[in-house]
């Protein structure tokens, strides 16, 4: 659902009158996205020879997000999406590499019984996380921090948040 102009307790109210539980809002400030930095983003429309997106449930498939913070960041994610059916065949993979996460949306097909053939259905992006917010969504003004990147803070070399060493 596009924002548009609605303002944060106007979604809240429609998000509860339709019986959902979770929001994903992803939004930016000023050009800096304000909970993960995308990058490289290539929307649905923008794949090439894509069918319709089957309405199922998607299995989900984490990698490489084995530290504490990557364990709560799989954490968030994972509930934004309902249970699956045994029989669905959406497949949505969530990928750690240097601390980015590639986003892939694919539908899969048995060929025979050791083969499978993936078909991306996009969109497709690379995440970073930015903050982590304690408390709902209508109080997040005054929520506590519970994790913030602090890309600049730092003096020792690079270190890897997302997986454990």
């Amino acid at each position: 659902m596009n924002r548009g102009r609605a303002e944060l307790g106007t979604l809240l109210h429609a998000c509860r009158a339709n019986g959902l539980t979770d929001l994903l809002l992803l939004h930016e400030h000023r050009g800096v996205p304000a909970y993960f930095t995308l990058a490289n983003v290539v929307m649905r429309h923008d794949v090439p020879g894509i069918g319709p997106a089957p309405q199922a449930a998607p299995h989900l498939i984490f990698h490489g997000l084995t530290s504490r913070l990557g364990q709560r960041v799989t954490s968030i994610l994972k509930y934004l999406f309902p249970v699956p059916k045994e029989d669905s065949k959406r497949v949505v993979t969530f990928a750690n590499q240097d601390d980015y996460i590639s986003f892939r949306h694919h539908v899969y097909k048995k060929l025979d019984q050791h083969n499978i053939e993936l078909t991306e259905i996009g969109p497709r992006f690379e995440m970073k996380p930015y903050m982590i917010k304690l408390g709902p969504l209508d109080q997040e003004p005054v929520a506590d921090v519970e994790w913030r990147w602090h890309p600049y803070t730092r003096t020792a070399p690079k270190r890897r948040l997302l997986s454990a060493p």
